[in-house]
Parts: C-alpha cells; sequence; structure tokens
C-alpha cells in the first residue's frame, strides 16, 4: 500500500502517454485544471478520491486495470532506482532553462518522500511555484539565489535550504554555469 500513493502519479502519466492524450485532454474530460493533473503525474500532490475516480475515468480504463500497473512491494529491506529508470519531468508552467529529473520517492507510513536532480540554466526563467511538499535542497554544483517569499538566499556548492514548499519559491542563476542541485521532497 504503501508505494502505492506516490506510484499513482506515475500510473496516471504511464496511461495518459499509452493512449496518446494529453494533459488537456485528461483535465477537461475529469473537470480539473492542466496544473492539477501535471503536478499529480510529477508526484507533487495526491489526488482526492473522487478526482482520481474522475481521472481514471477520463484515462478511458476500469479502475481495477488502472491498480493492476501499480508498483508492488517485493519484501527487500532496500530499493534501488537505476539510472535508467529516471524520468523527465514535464512541467505545467512556462519555464525556460529547467530541467527536473524524478530519479526516487518512497511513501512511509504518513510521509511521502521524493527525489529529484534539477538543473538550473544561466539565465533560466520562471515564476515563482509552490508544492503540498517541505523541501529540502542541496546545491551539487554552481550558484543561485533562492527567492522565497519575500527574501533572496545566495546558495553556493554544498550549500543548502529547507522550506515549507508552500511558501511562493523559485531557483534564479544569475551565474554564467549551470547550477546543479539535488531536490527532496517530503509529503507529510
Amino acid at each position: 500500500m504503501e508505494n502505492y500513493l506516490i506510484g499513482i502519479g506515475k500510473r496516471i502519466k504511464e496511461l495518459r502517454k499509452e493512449s496518446k492524450k494529453t494533459i488537456s485532454d485528461i483535465a477537461i474530460k475529469a473537470e480539473v485544471s492542466n496544473g492539477l493533473i501535471s503536478r499529480i503525474e510529477n508526484g507533487r500532490t495526491i489526488p482526492s478520491l473522487p478526482v482520481l475516480l474522475n481521472i481514471i475515468s477520463a484515462l478511458e480504463v476500469e479502475v481495477t486495470e488502472f491498480f493492476k500497473g501499480m508498483p508492488e512491494p517485493h519484501g527487500a529491506s532496500y530499493m534501488v532506482t537505476r539510472a535508467a529508470e529516471h524520468s523527465i519531468i514535464e512541467k505545467e508552467d512556462e519555464a525556460i532553462g529547467f530541467s527536473y529529473k524524478y530519479i526516487f520517492s518512497k511513501q512511509l507510513n504518513t510521509i511521502g518522500f521524493e527525489a529529484v536532480l534539477l538543473e538550473v540554466l544561466p539565465n533560466a526563467k520562471r515564476e515563482k511555484v509552490t508544492t503540498d511538499a517541505f523541501e529540502y535542497k542541496y546545491m551539487l554544483s554552481g550558484d543561485c539565489i533562492y527567492d522565497i517569499g519575500d527574501e533572496e538566499v545566495k546558495l553556493g556548492e554544498g550549500d543548502s535550504i529547507f522550506f515549507d514548499g508552500r511558501v511562493p519559491h523559485v531557483p534564479v542563476n544569475r551565474s554564467d554555469k549551470t547550477a546543479k542541485m539535488l531536490v527532496m521532497y517530503f509529503f507529510i
């Protein structure tokens, strides 16, 4: 059961792409916003049961078929994610110069966990965003300014920041080198 909550978004995305439907196609049929579908697919939020059932209906699959494709626990005390399994996260907003790569997720009791590799190109542009998670960012290389709320926090290689993702935020790269960071989302 613990993998189901985080795996729902991946399953929705997988079925949507198999049927060659766009995020907009599903959103219209499910009577939700494009942004909500994107956030669900990318593990940034978990849908309510009525919304999930509407999405499954919009995907034109039976509920039992939807859940047949969900990850099953294998009983081991570890999980391995292979580099070949990493996938690019599609964003619902206009983001130029931002590359999010999904690398791991896990639901542990009441906490969902997701790890993402983020690259922010020089002069990348996008508006501030919010998430339904607490976020931890660790700078792997490069520099960036984290514009969070009404403050700017300068981060360099080896620095980290932790904050409530419900506060509007965006990383800004004013340097001439790509900034790379490990992003950890904690959904409570």
